[in-house]
């Protein structure tokens, strides 16, 4: 089971990365097309999206990177916030019920739980 641990926080990990990147490439283009109009409203305003965007994304990659460290430390509290993590997941069809599911399982299995309690 210490496989399946390990791989739901390689996901978790990878999935918030990936989140960054998609908004900080956000960021930017919408700030490039903001510059390329020569307009002061529309770069005042595709910039205001730009930083919200960006700290949105920002926001949501936060809990599934802390989320994943701490299932590679073995921490109970990581266990449980990557178990809230995944039923959000679930909503995010196809690609995020499938993370969800796999999550869910692998994080509720009696030898995962007991792993938990007891880190070595």
């Amino acid at each position: 089971m210490e496989k399946h641990i390990n791989i739901v926080a390689a996901i978790r990990i990878a999935v918030s990365i990936l989140y960054l990147i998609i908004g900080v490439a956000g960021f930017i283009i919408l700030r490039i097309v903001g510059d390329i109009t020569n307009e002061q409203e529309a770069t005042f305003i595709l910039s205001i999206i730009a930083n919200i965007a960006l700290i949105f994304f920002i926001v949501i990659s936060i809990p599934g990177l802390i989320a994943g460290f701490g299932l590679l430390k073995h921490k109970e509290w990581a266990r449980i916030l990557t178990l809230i993590l995944s039923v959000l997941d679930l909503l995010n069809f196809p690609l995020g019920t499938a993370i969800g599911v796999y999550s869910i399982w692998a994080l509720t299995n009696n030898e995962v739980t007991g792993a938990f309690k007891n880190p070595e």
